[in-house]
């Protein structure tokens, strides 16, 4: 399934069919037309661990005429800021909050956990900060992870990540924009379900052209999206000012009354409110495309995730201005109960809200999720093909094509509900094996330059908690697919010996990666192994 095929001779063929002469130079690149690739300040240095491994510098000065082909550093400090806000506000804060109320069963303890999940994904953030700005691969937790643990764990990230993890979040998301957009056009019963998945499907080809035509486009696209789901929320929170100013405070009052939840309906309710904050990692999957990553990237993260924990919290206050816990569980959509509300003849704008907002949040995840695969493959963890970007828009296409796909198949098959459970248990599992790895790295790297670093005790604690996260649902209510999901992942080990330990690739493989080479008009790109 997996290969990494090392070619044959020291030509690159491009799409066009011809072939383009390569020369070595003396770090071992390739470049094209028998230039010299020299990289300059770029040049690899040994590891101040003293592993005798070889980095990178963390910082890449920007693509010249002889440069081989390579993303480039596009995104600034506001597509930073665009990709995480645009990425966590999707569908999850104007569905979430009934579904959290029903976990816990009280206003105040609801309205805890919602900000509990701001501060963990800030405190997980500025964690992954420190982690990106020490290497800024794309690829986020993959290449974390094969700085302090090797090739075998990050191999299993990358398996369930761009099998299921990456894909599932985006069918998510676009089930969820369809669902919305047909609801405007059907008033009296629901959607048809095959209606639904077709709209959802349309838009995830949508996004994956905007993607594979260009990464400014892309990028266009997300900070358009972004602004507009911003003045959404400003609707919200204007409108829960009025009713507030009207004395319309009965359903804040008493917020602690009935029985605390217990430890399991607890962890449960975080899987709820931390679905609404996913994404908060998003933009490590992209640093080799970040403008001077060792000061946006933590700078991006300051500025996003506390703007979006405050738009939550004035958003949940806005609901039960209007509305009674009970109602607000009972609506299967709390913005659009809102909107009627509150908002009159222009209660329309809250549907439309919902679609751009869940269409930018797809648009985001699509654009992580094609860096992962090339950064993955890149290493010979997943297919070569899927490391290539276009010859002329310098895009990740075919790692954007192979989850558009998985995502395709999943929207097919798959429901909200069922996909939500699988991807918060196991996606919370890799999120502490990223924390270990930073407080690995402090004893194994303890000399590797950090333009950023947090306190110890920030990682140590997002790690406890992710143990809990994980555990507390299986011991307060065993379920079949917690194991599920656990064989999985070691599942992984299957192929990982095989195709990447033992570097066993079949025949035919050069083959089928020269056809979609030539199809997709995608080329290597010039980046040698992080890890040699």
């Amino acid at each position: 399934m997996y290969q990494h095929v090392q070619p044959s001779n020291t030509n690159h063929i491009y799409a066009d069919g011809h072939n383009v002469p390569t020369k070595a130079t003396s770090n071992g690149t390739m470049c094209a037309n028998g230039s010299l690739g020299t990289e300059g300040p770029e040049a690899t240095e040994t590891d101040s661990s003293g592993t005798g491994r070889m980095r990178k510098p963390l910082e890449r000065n920007g693509s010249t005429q002889n440069d081989t082909v390579h993303l480039e550093r596009r995104l600034g400090l506001f597509s930073g800021v665009a990709l995480i806000v645009g990425t966590m506000i999707g569908s999850g804060i104007f569905v979430s909050p009934s579904g959290l109320l029903v976990r816990t069963g009280s206003v105040g303890v609801s309205f805890v956990i919602w900000l509990a999940c701001g501060v963990l994904s800030l405190l997980g953030a500025l964690a992954y900060a420190e982690l990106g700005t020490m290497n800024t691969s794309s690829g986020a937790e993959w290449a974390y992870f094969m700085d302090a643990y090797g090739p075998a764990p990050a191999f299993l990230f990358s398996w369930v990540s761009t099998l299921v993890l990456k894909p599932s979040q985006m069918a998510i998301i676009c089930l969820s924009f369809a669902q919305y957009a047909v609801e405007a056009f059907v008033t009296e019963c629901d959607p048809p379900r095959g209606v639904v998945k077709m709209v959802a499907l349309v838009a995830i080809v949508m996004i994956l052209f905007v993607n594979c035509y260009s990464v400014n486009l892309g990028m266009a696209v997300q900070n358009i999206f972004t602004a507009a789901k911003l003045v959404a929320v400003v609707i919200v929170i204007c409108g829960g000012i009025w009713k507030l100013c009207q004395g319309s405070t009965q359903h804040l009052s008493n917020a602690f009354t009935g029985p605390m939840p217990s430890i399991g309906a607890i962890a449960t309710a975080f899987y709820t409110g931390l679905w609404a904050y996913d994404g908060w990692n998003n933009l490590n999957y992209v640093t080799e495309e970040i403008k001077n990553p060792s000061k946006n990237l933590p700078r991006s993260i300051m500025i996003g995730i506390p703007l979006v924990t405050l738009c939550y919290a004035l958003i949940n206050i806005s609901y039960l201005a209007a509305m009674s816990a009970q109602e607000m569980i009972e609506s299967e959509a709390v913005a659009v109960t809102f909107g009627n509300r509150i908002l009159g003849v222009l209660a329309w704008l809250m549907p439309l809200s919902v679609t751009i907002s869940t269409f930018g949040s797809a648009n985001g995840t699509l654009f992580a999720a094609g860096r992962l695969c090339f950064a993955a493959s890149r290493e010979g963890h997943l297919l070569d093909i899927l490391s290539y970007v276009h010859v002329r828009r310098l895009t990740p296409a075919p790692g954007l094509i192979f989850h558009s796909l998985i995502a395709s198949a999943m929207v097919l098959h798959g429901t909200i509900d069922s996909l939500i459970d699988f991807f918060s248990f196991t996606a919370w599992i890799f999120y502490g094996g990223a924390m270990l790895a930073l407080i690995v790295m402090r004893y194994t790297k303890p000399n590797h330059p950090r333009p950023y670093k947090v306190p110890i005790i920030i990682p140590v604690v997002v790690l406890v908690i992710s143990v809990y996260l994980v555990a507390a649902p299986i011991i307060e209510t065993p379920r079949i697919e917690y194991l599920y999901a656990l064989l999985f992942i070691f599942a992984g080990l299957i192929f990982y010996v095989p195709f990447v330990k033992l570097g066993m690739t079949p025949r035919f493989m050069n083959k089928v990666t020269l056809f979609f080479q030539l199809l997709l008009e995608v080329v290597p790109t010039s980046s040698m192994s992080m890890f040699e």
